[in-house]
C-alpha cells in the first residue's frame, strides 16, 4: 500500500517542495524514515504512532517506510509529522488520497493536537510558486501563511480536523489574509520623553533620514540607551516588500507571534555584550538567522560596545557592507538579508567619566587607549556618525514640557527618505547610506568652499578613504534635510562634526 503527500521545506529564506511517500509492506512491524532526515524528523514515528492511536485510528501492523524526496537535501524540524500522519492513513485507506494540489505542514502532539512550526511564510510562498493551491497548517501559523497570494490556507488545531476535512465530514474554514497597514503607527517609546540632548537628538534624526550607522559616546546616565530605543519610532513605516522580507526572517527563526500576519513595526534588537559571534551572525548545525538578520530593516543596538568580544564585533563588518550574510555549515549553507542600522553606545573610558564635568576620571591615558582600541579602526570607519552624549542639565530635566514628538520627527524623516527614493529610483538602493562609492561624485556635488574645507580636514585628520565616503554620504543627507541640491560648507561642517572619535584620536 502506497500514498504520496505534498509537504515543504525551507533553506535559508527559500522554501522548496518535498514529497512525503509512504509505503506499507509485509514484514515485522517497524517504522523507518529515509531521505536525509535529522533527529527531529526521525523521531516523528513515535509522535505519529501515538497520535494515530489516541485519535482511535488503526495503526499498521506491518513495516512502514517513509521517504522524503528530494533525498539529497537534509530535512529538519518536526514539521513533517502531519504529512506523515496523512500519508499513513491514506495508504491504509482511512481517508481519500490527498490531491496533487494539496500540501501539509505541522508538528503533532501525542494526543493529535497540532503545534506551530517555524518557516510557515517562506514555505507558503514556495507553495504558491510550485502550483500548490491548498495548504494545511497549525492554526497559530494560519495568519502568517495566509500572506502568500494564490494559496488557500486551512488552519487546523488537531489532526482529526484535517482528516474530517479531507473526508468531507467537517470542512475547515480557510484563513483570511490580514490587511497590510502602510501607516505603521509606532507603539513604542516616544521622543517627547527625552529631556535635553539636542545634539544627540539631531544626530539620530540625521541617521534616520539617511539610514546611517551611529555611535554615541558619553558617561553613564546620559540617556544613550533611552535615545536608541526611540529610533525605530522615527524611521519610516515598513513598506510591503520590507514587511514581507522581515516577517520571513522572523518566521524562519520561529519568532512570529501566533495569529500574526505581516510584522508592522521595524525590528529593534539589543543583544547583551556576552553574545557569541555565532549568535550574532547566525548558524548552528541547522543554520538559523542571527542578530544581524533579525535586525533586518530595523535597528541593531549594541550597548557598551567595547565590552563585546573582538570576534563578535568583527562579524559585523561584512553585513554592514553587503547587506546580507552567508552562513556555511557542513550539512547546509544559507544566505540571510541583514540590511540594518547599527546604533552603538559606549563610555569614553573604563570608569565612564573622562571629560565629564563634575566627575573625576580615575583612568590612566594608557587605560583609556586600551579601552578604545577594543573597537577596530575598520569597524569605526563603517559607523557614519560618532556623537557625544553630554550630561543633562537640571533645568532640562525639571522642565514641564518634553522634546518634540516622534510623530513630528518621523514625518520629516519620511519626506527626506521619499526624496532619496525618487532620486535613486532604478539604481538598486533607496537611501544615502547605501550610496555606492562610484556614484558619490554624481550625487554628492560640493560647492567650492566646501571642497576646500574637506581638503583641509583630510590634511589635518588623516581620514581613510572609507571615512571620506561616509562624510560625503552624511553631508548629502544633511543637505537633503535642508532642501539643498549642492553640499555647502554648513552641511559639510555638520557632517565633519559627527566624527567624534576621529577628532579625539
Amino acid at each position: 500500500m502506497y500514498a504520496a503527500v505534498n509537504s515543504l521545506g525551507v533553506a535559508g529564506l527559500d522554501g522548496y517542495r518535498v514529497a512525503v511517500e509512504t509505503d506499507i509492506s509485509g514484514g515485522l512491524p517497524a517504522f523507518a524514515v529515509v531521505g536525509l532526515p535529522d533527529s527531529a524528523v526521525r523521531e516523528c514515528g513515535e509522535r505519529v504512532r501515538s497520535a494515530v492511536k489516541n485519535l482511535r485510528y488503526p495503526w499498521p501492523g506491518s513495516h512502514v517506510t517513509v521517504n522524503l524526496a528530494p533525498a539529497d537535501v537534509r530535512k529538519t524540524g518536526p514539521l513533517y509529522d502531519l504529512p506523515v500522519f496523512v500519508g499513513i492513513l491514506a495508504a491504509e485507506g482511512q481517508l481519500p488520497a490527498p490531491g496533487p494540489h494539496q500540501a501539509f505542514l505541522g508538528e503533532l502532539g501525542l494526543d493529535g493536537t497540532l503545534r506551530p512550526i517555524a518557516g510557515a511564510l517562506p514555505m507558503a510562498l514556495a507553495a504558491a510558486k510550485a502550483g500548490l493551491t491548498e495548504l494545511f497548517v497549525p492554526a497559530e501559523n494560519a495568519a502568517e501563511a495566509a500572506v502568500a497570494k494564490g494559496v488557500t490556507v486551512y488552519p487546523a488545531r488537531t489532526a482529526r480536523q484535517v482528516v474530517e476535512h479531507l473526508c468531507g465530514a467537517a470542512p475547515l474554514a480557510p484563513a483570511t489574509a490580514q490587511g497590510y497597514d502602510a501607516t505603521g503607527q509606532w507603539l513604542g517609546p516616544d521622543f517627547a520623553d527625552v529631556r535635553g540632548q539636542e545634539q544627540a537628538r539631531r544626530a539620530l534624526e540625521v541617521a534616520a533620514a539617511g539610514g546611517h550607522n551611529l555611535l554615541m559616546v558619553g558617561p553613564p546616565g546620559t540617556g544613550k540607551s533611552m535615545l536608541a530605543k526611540r529610533l525605530p519610532g522615527i524611521l519610516p513605516p515598513l513598506s510591503y516588500p520590507e514587511a514581507l522580507e522581515t516577517t520571513a526572517v522572523y518566521s524562519v527563526a520561529g519568532l512570529v507571534p501566533g495569529g500574526t500576519g505581516l510584522l508592522r513595526q521595524r525590528p529593534f534588537r539589543s543583544p547583551h555584550h556576552s553574545v557569541s559571534a555565532t549568535a550574532m551572525a547566525g548558524g548552528g548545525s541547522n543554520p538559523r538567522p542571527g542578530e544581524v538578520s533579525l535586525a533586518h530593516n530595523g535597528v541593531l543596538f549594541l550597548d557598551e560596545l567595547p565590552e563585546f568580544g573582538r570576534e563578535t564585533l568583527e562579524v559585523l563588518r561584512q553585513p554592514l557592507e553587503d547587506g546580507q550574510i552567508t552562513v556555511s555549515r557542513v550539512h547546509a549553507s544559507a544566505t540571510y538579508p541583514c540590511r540594518f542600522m547599527l546604533v552603538a553606545a559606549m563610555n569614553p573610558c573604563p570608569c565612564g567619566y573622562h571629560g565629564c564635568p563634575g566627575h573625576e576620571c580615575t583612568c590612566t591615558p594608557s587605560a583609556i587607549a586600551r579601552y578604545r582600541q577594543r573597537i577596530s579602526g575598520p569597524l569605526l570607519d563603517r559607523i557614519d556618525l560618532q556623537v557625544e552624549a553630554r550630561p543633562v542639565e537640571y533645568d532640562a530635566l525639571a522642565a514641564a514640557a518634553g522634546g518634540e514628538t516622534s510623530a513630528a520627527i518621523r514625518a520629516r524623516v519620511a519626506a527626506v527618505r521619499e526624496l532619496q527614493r525618487q532620486r535613486y529610483a532604478g539604481l538598486g538602493f533607496a537611501c544615502n547610506a547605501h550610496l555606492p562609492s562610484g556614484q558619490l561624485r554624481r550625487f554628492c556635488p560640493l560647492s567650492a568652499p566646501a571642497e576646500q574645507m574637506l581638503r583641509a580636514a583630510f590634511a589635518r585628520m588623516g581620514y581613510s578613504a572609507r571615512a571620506y565616503d561616509r562624510i560625503l554620504r552624511v553631508a548629502r543627507t544633511v543637505a537633503d534635510m535642508n532642501g539643498a541640491e549642492v553640499i555647502g560648507p554648513g552641511e559639510l561642517m555638520e557632517a565633519l562634526q559627527y566624527r567624534q572619535l576621529d577628532r579625539e584620536g
